[in-house]
This record gives C-alpha cells, sequence and structure tokens, in this order.
C-alpha cells in the first residue's frame, strides 16, 4: 500500500501550491479510515519541504515516480519516500530514503544504536542508516517484483537538521552507513543526496516501476519454525527491525554483564506478532556463541516440538534438549547456575511444576535463581488457564527478592496479520476486552471473514492449505469423545459439520502434521506458532448478550484443564472468580484470532456475535 504516489512535478506542485502534510493526510484516511496525529502532520509538513528542495534538480527527471509512506507487505512498517526511475543502463532502481527531524545524537557501543530525544526523553534507537537498510531489506524479501524482477533497492537516510558532528557518522556505525549512505544538514549535503539520487534515478519512469512494485506479489511469509536451523547455525533469517534490533542488543548487553554479584532481570513486553520469539532465539544464538551458558526455556511444549522436529537432521536430539527445555525443571537447580535463560511465553509460567502440579513454589522465581540474567518475554493478554501467573509484577517482586537488576521494554512493530498495527486492537474493542479507537477493520487492512456455517470456512480454510499453512481452530466447548472412541466425532454443529480434535494424543504437532487440516485444533497446539492463515471456531462460551461479549464458562467441556477449579473458585470469591474466567476465554480467543499472517476466517455459533463481527468491518 502507498498513501501518496506522483511524479516529481506533481509532487512539486502539491507542495508548493498546496499543503502537502493535508494531502498526504487525505489520502491517509481514504486508504485506512484513520487519522493521524499532529506531530506527523507537522513531520510530513517539514522534511517533505526539504525533500521538495532536493528535487528542485532539472537534472532528476520530471517524470521521476515519487511515493510518500510506502506501507512494507507483512509488517506495520512504512517507508518515508522513494524515489522510482531508470539508471543509465536502463536497469530499474528505487531510491529508498528514511527521513529524520532530529538534531542531536549519542553513540553506544551497541550495534547500529544511538541514543537521542524522542517522545519527550532520551532513548536508545536503530542508527537512520541501520533503518533505512533493514527497510530495504523487508522489502526485497517480501515482494516478488523487488526479488524477482530486477528492481534495485538503494537505501539512504536524510537528516535535514543534523549537522556533521562526528558522532552520528562516526566509524562505529560505517558499515551501516555503507549500506545506506547519510545525508546531513546544509546545501553540501543536499547537494550530496542529489548526487545520489542521480546516480541511480538518470531517466524517469513516469511511476511505471512504482506500480510495479506496488502490484507485485507478496513473496510468502517466512515462519520462525522454518527458518529456525539456519538461525542456529548464525544465518540471518530474520532482519530486526526498529525495536526490535534496540531491544536486542539491550538485552544483549545484560545477558553480557550479569554476575552473581549483580545479577540482571530483563522484561520485554510484546503483543502477538511484535517478534517476540525471533529476538529470543537471536538472543540463544548470540550469547550461546559468546560462549555463555544459555537456554530457552517455554512452557508450553507445542512450540518445543515442532521446533524439535524441523531440526531433525539438523541438531542431534541431546543437543536440542540441552538449549530447549521446558520451565518445570529448575525445581533443584543450584544458584546461578546458567549464564542467561531466556524465558520465552513467560505469561503461561505456572506456580507449581510436576506431573500433578504439587512441585516446588513458583516457577518464576526458580527460574530466576537458577540464573545470573533472566530475560522475560511476556504478553499478559496470552495468559489462557487459571493456572497462569506470568507478571511483570511477579517477575519485579522476585528480582527485587534476588536483588537484581531490572530492565523493561516494550516491542510494538507488527508483523503478524498482514502487519496490522489496528487488527490485534480492534479485537480488544470487539471482544470487549477494553475500549480502544479502533471500531472498524478497514478493508484491505487483514483478511478477516466471518462465515454462515463452519463447512464454509473448512472449506475455505482448506483451500488456503496450498503449503500446510493453514488449519481450523476451536474453542474447547466439545467434549474429546474421539481420545476413547476413534470412530467418534468430536465437534458436531448442525447437520454437516464433524470433525474430530487435533490427530496425535498431546496434539504438539498437531499444526505442522500434513493431514491436520481436516481436524481442529485449540489453543494449547497453536500458542506460540503461527500459520499462513486460520479459521476459528468460536463456541458457545463467547456469546453477545445486551449488547455486551459475555463468556459462559459452564459451556466449556468437562476436560478442558484451562478452568480447572473454577468452580471452587466462584464459592470462595464469586466476582474474582467470573472476572478471571472471563480474562481467560476472551484471552483465548484472541490468541487463536492472531496465528495467522495473512487472514483469519471466523464462525460463531453465537449468530448475535457474529453480527457483532461484521458490523466492525469497514465497506468492502
Amino acid at each position: 500500500m502507498i498513501v501518496y504516489q506522483a511524479d516529481k512535478r506533481q509532487f512539486l506542485r502539491d507542495n508548493d501550491d498546496k499543503e502537502i502534510d493535508e494531502v498526504i493526510h487525505l489520502r491517509f484516511q481514504t486508504i485506512t479510515g484513520r487519522k493521524v496525529a499532529a506531530p506527523e502532520l507537522r513531520s510530513w509538513r517539514e522534511s517533505l519541504g526539504f525533500m521538495a528542495k532536493v528535487l528542485r534538480d532539472e537534472d532528476i527527471p520530471a517524470d521521476t515516480g515519487v511515493a510518500v509512506e510506502f506501507h512494507i507487505p507483512q509488517s506495520s512498517k512504512r517507508i518515508d519516500v522513494t524515489l522510482t526511475g531508470f539508471g543509465a543502463d536502463g536497469a530499474k532502481n528505487a531510491v529508498v530514503i528514511e527521513l529524520k527531524q532530529w538534531e542531536k545524537a549519542s553513540a553506544t557501543a551497541k550495534d547500529a544504536i544511538v541514543v537521542t530525544y524522542l517522545a519527550h526523553a532520551q532513548r536508545e534507537v536503530v542508527h537512520p542508516s541501520y533503518q533505512a537498510w533493514s527497510y530495504a531489506t523487508l522489502l526485497e524479501g517480501f515482494n516478488e517484483a523487488v526479488y524477482d524482477g530486477g528492481i534495485s533497492i538503494r537505501p539512504c537516510a536524510y537528516l535535514h537538521n543534523y549537522l556533521r558532528d562526528g558522532v552520528i557518522d562516526s566509524r562505529h556505525y560505517a558499515g551501516y552507513i555503507d549500506k545506506a549512505p547519510l545525508f546531513l544538514k546544509g546545501e553540501a549535503e543536499r547537494s550530496r543526496l542529489r548526487d545520489f539520487i542521480k546516480q541511480h534515478v538518470r531517466h524517469g519512469d513516469n511511476k511505471a516501476v512504482l506500480y510495479a512494485i506496488e502490484s507485485g506479489r507478496i513473496r510468502p511469509s517466512k515462519a520462525l519454525a522454518d527458518s529456525l536451523s539456519g538461525m542456529l547455525k548464525g544465518k540471518p533469517e530474520f532482519v530486526l527491525i526498529d525495536d526490535q534490533k534496540a531491544v536486542y542488543e539491550a538485552a544483549l548487553a545484560s545477558g553480557q554483564s550479569a554476575s552473581e554479584d549483580q545479577p540482571r532481570v530483563v522484561i520485554i513486553e510484546g503483543g502477538p506478532g511484535t517478534g517476540k520469539t525471533v529476538v529470543a532465539v537471536n538472543l540463544l544464538v548470540a550469547l550461546t556463541a559468546k560462549g555463555l551458558v544459555c537456554k530457552y526455556v517455554s512452557k508450553n511444549a507445542a512450540p518445543r516440538r515442532v521446533y524439535e522436529a524441523k531440526l531433525a537432521g539438523a541438531m542431534t536430539r541431546t543437543r536440542y534438549s540441552n538449549l530447549f527445555v521446558g520451565s518445570g525443571g529448575f525445581l533443584e537447580t543450584p544458584p546461578n547456575t546458567f549464564d542467561v535463560l531466556i524465558v520465552d511465553e513467560a505469561h503461561r509460567l505456572n506456580e507449581k511444576s510436576g506431573l500433578y502440579g504439587n512441585l516446588g513454589e513458583n516457577q518464576i522465581k526458580e527460574v530466576m535463581g537458577a540464573a545470573k540474567c533472566t530475560i522475560f518475554f511476556i504478553d499478559e493478554d496470552q495468559r489462557v488457564t487459571l493456572k497462569d501467573i506470568g507478571s511483570k509484577e511477579q517477575i519485579r517482586q522476585f528480582a527485587k527478592a534476588k536483588g537484581a537488576a531490572v530492565e523493561q521494554y516494550k516491542l510494538a512493530s507488527q508483523f503478524r496479520c498482514s502487519g496490522s498495527d489496528g487488527y490485534p486492537a480492534w479485537l480488544d474493542n470487539t471482544l470487549d476486552i477494553r475500549a480502544t479507537a479502533n471500531t472498524t477493520l478497514s478493508a484491505g487492512e487483514y483478511d478477516f471473514r466471518v462465515f454462515d456455517d463452519p463447512a464454509s470456512l473448512q472449506e475455505a480454510i482448506e483451500q488456503r492449505n496450498s503449503e500446510n499453512k493453514a488449519r481450523v481452530v476451536a474453542g474447547y466447548c466439545w467434549p474429546w469423545k474421539s481420545k476413547r472412541d476413534a470412530t467418534a466425532y468430536d465437534i458436531e454443529i448442525g447437520a454437516n459439520y464433524r470433525r474430530r480434535w487435533n490427530l496425535d494424543q498431546d496434539g504438539s504437532l498437531w499444526i505442522i502434521s500434513p493431514h491436520s487440516v481436516s481436524e481442529v485444533g485449540c489453543i494449547h497446539t497453536c500458542q506460540g506458532l503461527e500459520l499462513d492463515y486460520v479459521g476459528v471456531i468460536i463456541g458457545p462460551d463467547l456469546v453477545l448478550h445486551r449488547d455486551k461479549v459475555t463468556t459462559v464458562p459452564a459451556a466449556r467441556a468437562r476436560q478442558d484443564q484451562s478452568i480447572k477449579g473454577y468452580k471452587s473458585f466462584l464459592k470462595a470469591d464469586p466476582e474474582g472468580a467470573r472476572a478471571a474466567a472471563d480474562l481467560v476465554i476472551k484471552n483465548t480467543y484472541k490468541t487463536l484470532m492472531t496465528r495467522g499472517l495473512k487472514g483469519c476466517y471466523v464462525y460463531c455459533t453465537d449468530q448475535h456475535l457474529a453480527t457483532r463481527f461484521r458490523q466492525g468491518l469497514g465497506p468492502a
């Protein structure tokens, strides 16, 4: 998606004769149905004014393509300005320009990280050249017109308010400046930027290259499980973007500096699709390569089983089990045995461990006690059982008791759900989890559909399963009869829909089993993993009652362990029990509905709830 596109001639006309920020804003509202905040409008006005000065060069062709706010596919990132045309040899080129209004920055010892004043505070952020290069890499990776179509991407960064000072342009950042040249304040710098543009755009394309990029087929997204082998060998399967890179470098520094005398705890918060596990595995690789004793810890069995299956032949089972472990194995571990423990899906940690849930005191305390540095990746909105106790507050309390320094970071960039930041917020609002401004899901923002019957949903998902990356999941509202009777069906809705729960007994490999698209999975078979398309059957445990999305714990199957103990809890504390069960059920469905990289298809047993979803969709 491109918010604004024109040729150079039209862009200069819009800048000179109109308010360019208002032109861009009107296009943004038309495409997305949303407004932007005043600071971004000011940013457009100032930075695009400087770009207009750069483009006032007769040797830059008048029919050069100009795009503003180019949305990179499968991500929430947007490229500030893209210029397109042909080189002297006729090659198709696109110059990607990252614009910044910075005036000062401080260097750090971390790779590609600087400190500058943003959002009313000094913050560690990625160097602009790294940012431009990483965006170009994303575009090259996702767009087939670029990847296969002979279009070369030429990134650079333009800091039009920043005087050259030997900091932002220091040797420490030279590797990334070589990949994406840096242009700063002043006429001489503006002249250098013009020369860079003319080097790659000698002839205009009348937006032809721009059109090819915009209409280019989106390449399949890489799934973490499929890329794990390369990552563990040090291959850069995923380029860390913006906050991912900043958080990764901060956690890496903490892992290297922690000691028995100065233990450290790092809390990294992030919603679905923000790259928590990608950052976690990258940290595991980097810290292990530096000779530190590290493990990746996760309570969820399904991701660990899937990773093990994907690594078969590339890593011995012993090596795998030394790196990837469950969260209940630290009961008797001596203090500070490990240099770093990386705890993924920390919201799923329990108080007790063991087969019967009767061992130990608290998994947070036990994991933290076993390492000099503990890095927790957490999303409190993905707690999906009454036993899930992982919270930022508890982590901070145990860190204080240990005497550990605590750092807290947040991942915000969205790389699932077609890169839509608005979709998770829209779910929060639609499911009455919390009120947000995202009352409508814009057409084209994410492939979200509501089906009238489960058979049609099943058929649509099976059609999307050409690469074994589409599955149907459901809330646990139907008893697992086929576990005892292989001929029985579990989920029966109406006269035409009969399906069984996941194929293998514990469901850990269900999401990658080649024939499991004909079966239905649950939260425990897919949390922590991702699909291209997910179909979600919302059972009678979630209904619309008096215009309010209401949970019905009694509609859950008797075998469901996620709300085990609810009835006893209800007797002791009715209000607290209902609130806890409400949170679990809504979190479960939100988690299921955010597994899809490209789309989510929904069937609701309660047709009033289906209507609520449909009313929240923008016009097609």
